[in-house]
């Protein structure tokens, strides 16, 4: 499915639908005259027209008429019903491509049609500056085009990899959540500058900038993760003492818990 030829519905005009929406449109890969969303609040539609260009409209039907490949991406609780109300405008050869935390292409097809073929995919709020990380899995009628198709929507947007659907949720709480972590990180760097003296201006830029250089430098670099820190650490140096510092309150096993809490929620929203 080349997509530059296809119309792309949202079904929901978040901050997700709008990251997509917005970075397939600025690279050209999809025209914004050939976007559409839906969202029932007044106020979402607006911003999804300021950040895209691309039109909205209240109706969820509307967008399900007007659409080759349709992307739902609401609240997890919502789906269901969002499914009823769409399921009998459905045709053949429409793809429907849920970003849903939690929610499985069993439940997508249980209350769409049996037959339906539908995409589960995990993308990330990244995929806003063309930088965001993805993980899809077909459902069991969806074919290699449709699998391609929603990868091509994907890397368009940043990188994209099939994974089997089992592996879903803890994509959910490692990337999908993931820069709620990042961000996280940055705000108690800065925070700790700011009580050790420094200005929250000059934290908050030195600080942007070291996790932008990092992260830069872990993708292009040849060495592996650990090689790139033991680079910066001395031994009897600074790094090493603020390693040390990081080990002692239980760093690692902070991050561990914070994944496995974020998949076990995404688990439990498929249950609800």
């Amino acid at each position: 499915m080349n997509l530059q030829t296809k119309k792309i519905g949202f079904i929901g005009a978040g901050n997700m639908a709008r990251a997509i929406a917005g970075g397939i449109i600025r690279k050209g890969i999809v025209a914004a005259e050939n976007v559409i969303a839906s969202d029932i609040s007044a106020e979402q539609r607006a911003e999804f027209e300021r950040a895209t260009g691309a039109k909205t409209v209240p109706s969820n039907v509307e967008v399900t008429t007007a659409s080759e490949v349709i992307v739902l991406a609401v609240k997890p609780f919502h789906v269901a019903a969002v499914c009823e109300e769409i399921r009998s405008f459905l045709q053949t050869h429409q793809l429907i491509l849920s970003i849903c935390a939690g929610i499985t292409t069993g439940f997508l097809q249980q209350h769409l049609t049996p037959q339906a073929r539908v995409i589960r995919a995990m993308p990330n709020t990244p995929a806003l500056i063309s930088c965001g990380a993805t993980a899809v899995s077909g459902g069991l009628h969806a074919t290699r085009a449709d699998i391609q198709t929603a990868l091509e929507l994907f890397k368009a947007v940043g990188v994209a990899i099939e994974l089997p659907e089992d592996k879903l949720d803890l994509v959910t709480g490692l990337s999908g959540s993931g820069p709620a972590y990042v961000f996280y990180f940055a705000e108690a760097l800065i925070s700790a500058a700011e009580k050790l003296g420094l200005g929250r201006a000059e934290a908050e830029l030195l600080v942007k900038h070291t996790l932008f250089g990092a992260a830069r430098l872990a993708l292009e670099s040849e060495r592996s993760l650990p090689e790139l820190r033991a680079a910066v650490t001395t031994k009897g140096g600074t790094t090493e003492a603020g390693l040390r510092a990081l080990d002692e309150f239980g760093f690692a096993r902070a991050i561990e818990e914070c994944v496995a809490a974020a998949t076990r929620r995404s688990r439990e929203l498929a249950q609800q």
